[in-house]
């Protein structure tokens, strides 16, 4: 599958907002922390996306009903699911100056994922954290998400890599007061 760029402005793939809130003291110390051990920037995103993947529980499975979105309550809180998770890594690697986009595929519902650019090229990652069946790695040599769409059941990769999370998912996530809620609510396409 061919990704394409939902804006040719790299810059975009770096920038701060509300939900990508990489200035937030959190998450420089964070990424600062991740940094240290790091001898390039191919070796931070590798750290920072095992940080994300395995310090941070997918909220379903922990059973924790807290709904997160904005990067430093994910980082804060210690809690996601898979878009949460995705808004988190953004902003780790984008502290560091790695552009990172951020994408989706489908399945009963739309499943969120990052992209990082590096060889000239963008390599999609899953951080929504491993469990029995489930082995996502960060890779740039071939994809090792966490889950295929199986195109039987309708699922499907889709290929825009966007500058901001998609805002039928975003708003889904601000609105829900419980995990519970946001399950009956999540978008399930884009």
């Amino acid at each position: 599958m061919e990704l394409i760029q939902e804006t040719s402005d790299l810059s975009a793939y770096l920038a701060a907002d509300e939900v990508v809130d990489h200035h937030h003291p959190l998450v420089r110390e964070t990424a600062a922390r991740l940094a240290e051990g790091a001898v390039d920037s191919y070796a931070y995103a590798r750290s920072a996306f095992e940080y994300v993947r395995d310090a941070i529980p997918h909220s379903h499975d922990s059973g924790d009903l807290r709904v997160t979105w904005r990067a430093s309550d994910v980082l804060e809180r210690r809690t996601g699911i898979c878009h949460a998770k995705a808004h988190a890594l953004a902003a780790l690697l984008r502290a560091e100056d790695i552009p990172t986009a951020f994408c989706y595929q489908k399945f009963d519902e739309v499943h969120g994922l990052v992209a990082v650019r590096f060889r000239g090229a963008w390599h999609r990652q899953d951080p929504r954290g491993n469990k029995p069946g489930v082995d996502a790695q960060f890779s740039l040599d071939g994809e090792r998400l966490a889950f295929a769409p199986d195109p039987k059941s309708n699922g499907l990769d889709y290929p825009v890599l966007y500058a901001e999370p998609h805002p039928a998912v975003l708003s889904v996530l601000k609105a829900a007061p419980d995990r519970l809620s946001l399950w009956r609510t999540l978008p399930t396409a884009l």
